[in-house]
């Protein structure tokens, strides 16, 4: 009789499928490069039920942060859209073009421990605007729910309740299992904005048609801020950061760069196809967004009264669909509000599916996550309970959220032109230096102003980024004692000398040398003092083992061994940021290769235990021979299959 599993084991294994089993293995949903690329006009539908969307709520927060003045703020957004953000995000299409946005032109520019810090700290705001997005969205879309007049007497007063249940709804999707489906993308996208410029095409007529409004508008902007153009153009300028939330979908657009087609004959270091499919998409994503910006920031502030922008207003968080119902009853504007809430609701699958790509995209490489975030479920439910916590933090206001999501969204803006401005100049781009870097400084006064205005971005932020801090250490030093190396590989020479002394002897000696003084005494004295103290048989042969060290904040390495004869000695070279778990790495494929265990040789390092172990976290050396033992021990539970250690 078969014994089946018990059902506890079942929802484990339901539960933790996808979690890599072997260290140093790519995890997460998004870990290999999309199959099935799509045309950049489609694509672009996928980043827009985040960047369209928007308007659900754009033009409500717009008149909120500037009044009468939002129209001209408005402007100003759209200028730094256009001339600001989109050059930006075309270069960094250009130099970061398998998806790792500017984040990973940091980390290049950034080398050592202070780039994996710094993406850190970006990845705490990016996961703000990520999480910002998926309950944001849903507080519109149950703001669109509760103030549709056939759903109202049911919901009425629950909008709590209602984000909760569409967050909620959110994470079982994706608990069941959740693809990115780009059919539906273009679908809600091309029936919200078809809807949308309807909407504003009768405001707008409305507005010929009444052309008092203009003049009413107009005496209520010189009543409040006077006659001089100069003086509105500097509360624009002023105000214009408090808009922020119109600049989102940038840094998602050049994520799902692997998912536009090329042309045939992309090069895979610079597909040239790809990259100007993804110059189209920012484009004209761009323009789109800037024109439905202006013309619906025009006419909501024209036919909407100040007093129902006001929270419990019926324009407070979707002043478009005040306009669809206002103006074209309520069955059109049901409709509106139906499209609506499917779209804000996919944007927040769209942040959603962001996230379980961003995560395992730079944690894992580092060292930096627990195993389970290579499983999707799990993430899920920590991403989902993270949600329901913001949400009745900000009792689901629209209004409330709007600071840090445009933190968010500004800081990684912010990053970019700063990445980009950084590369011109290591790449002697003057003009082009002074360009991006006067971006760079519009984006970072509008990041200042905005944090100074609205600090709440900034504390969530900040629990993200000290979240993120406190599980990264806590795994590097967790994980500290895996083999590392994602793949390992023997050169020709290297394969000769193991296999010589596998046939010759029936043993593999190895020696561990610390690469310092290349002379042949220093050689000659090593192999002599290990063969005394270290009881090598006398006419037994070594192979020399030598791990040159690189950047030891790296936790992944491909390893490349290499056979070397120096001096009349064999020598085996490595290059590597760990030296014990690559010692482990070397030794375990020298097993695996031959078929015969090798033996390892080291001398105890005269040095503090406590200050060793710091060394080794730290810069990857240290005690290597007690590490190494450690590595081996974790690695093979085998003891007659493990590389023996032997200390002298």
């Amino acid at each position: 009789m078969i014994r089946q599993p018990e059902a506890g084991t079942k929802f484990r294994a339901w539960f933790l499928s996808g979690m890599s089993e072997r260290a140093g293995t790519h995890v997460g949903p998004h870990a290999s490069d999309t199959e099935k690329p799509q045309a950049w006009w489609r694509v672009m539908c996928l980043t827009g039920v985040d960047y369209f969307s928007t308007l659900g709520y754009q033009p409500a927060i717009a008149f909120v942060a500037a009044g009468v003045v939002s129209p001209f703020a408005t402007l100003v957004l759209v200028a730094l859209t256009l001339f600001g953000a989109l050059p930006v995000y075309r270069r960094v299409a250009k130099e970061s073009f398998r998806g790792s946005g500017s984040l990973a032109m940091l980390e290049r520019l950034l080398p050592w421990w202070g780039g994996k810090l710094l993406v850190l700290v970006l990845l705490g705001f990016a996961a703000t605007d990520f999480m910002i997005t998926i309950t944001l969205s849903a507080s519109d879309a149950a703001a669109h729910a509760v103030q549709n007049p056939i759903i109202n007497p049911v919901v009425s007063g629950h909008n709590v309740l209602v984000t909760l249940g569409l967050v909620l709804i959110l994470g079982g999707v994706f608990l069941k299992g959740f693809r990115e489906a780009i059919r539906v993308a273009v679908l809600l996208v091309a029936v919200y904005l078809a809807l949308n410029i309807v909407v504003v095409i009768t405001a707008l007529t409305k507005v010929v048609r009444e052309p008092h409004r203009i003049g009413d508008w107009s005496d209520a902007l010189l009543s409040q801020h006077g006659s001089n153009p100069l003086l509105i153009a500097g509360v624009a300028l002023l105000v214009f950061p408090k808009l922020a939330l119109g600049l989102s979908g940038f840094e998602t657009g050049v994520a799902v760069m692997p998912q536009i087609k090329g042309s045939p004959d992309d090069a895979p270091d610079h597909p040239a196809g790809r990259i100007r499919g993804t110059g189209r998409m920012l484009t004209t994503a761009a323009l789109i967004m800037s024109v439905m910006l202006i013309t619906s920031s025009f006419a909501t502030t024209l036919l909407i009264p100040a007093k129902e922008f006001a929270a419990g207003g019926q324009a407070n968080g979707r002043a478009l669909a005040y306009l669809a119902h206002q103006e074209l009853g309520s069955g059109f504007g049901s409709v509106y509000d139906i499209s609506t809430i499917a779209i804000l609701w996919f944007a927040g699958a769209s942040a959603m599916a962001g996230l379980l790509n961003l995560v395992p995209r730079y944690l894992p490489r580092y060292g930096m996550a627990p195993r389970w975030a290579s499983a999707v479920r799990p993430l899920v439910v920590v991403l989902t309970l993270i949600a329901i916590v913001i949400i009745l933090i900000f009792r689901a206001s629209v209004d409330a959220q709007g600071g840090a999501y445009a933190t968010g969204v500004l800081v990684l803006m912010m990053s970019a032109a700063v990445a980009v401005t950084i590369s011109c100049h290591r790449k002697n781009e003057r003009v082009l230096t002074w360009v991006f870097g006067v971006i760079s400084a519009v984006f970072i006064y509008t990041t200042v102003d905005n944090v100074i205005e609205r600090p709440d971005g900034v504390r969530i932020a900040a629990f993200f980024i000290a979240a993120i801090m406190i599980v990264s250490i806590a795994s590097r030093v967790r994980r500290s004692f895996e083999i590392r190396a994602s793949s390992i590989t023997f050169d020709e020479k290297a394969l000769e000398f193991i296999h010589a002394d596998a046939q010759a002897q029936h043993a593999i000696r190895v020696v561990a040398h610390e690469p310092d003084v290349d002379t042949k005494k220093e050689y000659r004295d090593k192999v002599r003092a290990e063969r005394r103290f270290g009881h090598i048989p006398g006419r037994s042969r070594v192979i020399l083992l030598e791990v040159w060290p690189r950047d030891s904040s790296d936790f992944e390495e491909d390893l490349e061994v290499r056979g070397i004869e120096k001096f009349g000695y064999r020598l085996l070279k490595v290059n590597s940021g760990t030296v014990p778990n690559t010692i482990a790495a070397v030794l375990l494929h020298i097993r695996d290769e031959t078929g015969i265990v090798p033996e390892i040789y080291f001398q105890w390092a005269e040095m503090n235990p406590v200050a060793n172990m710091g060394k080794y976290l730290v810069e990857g050396v240290g005690e290597v021979a007690a590490v190494c033992h450690e590595v081996l021990r974790q690695a093979e539970h085998d003891p007659k299959r493990r590389p023996s250690v032997h200390v002298s």
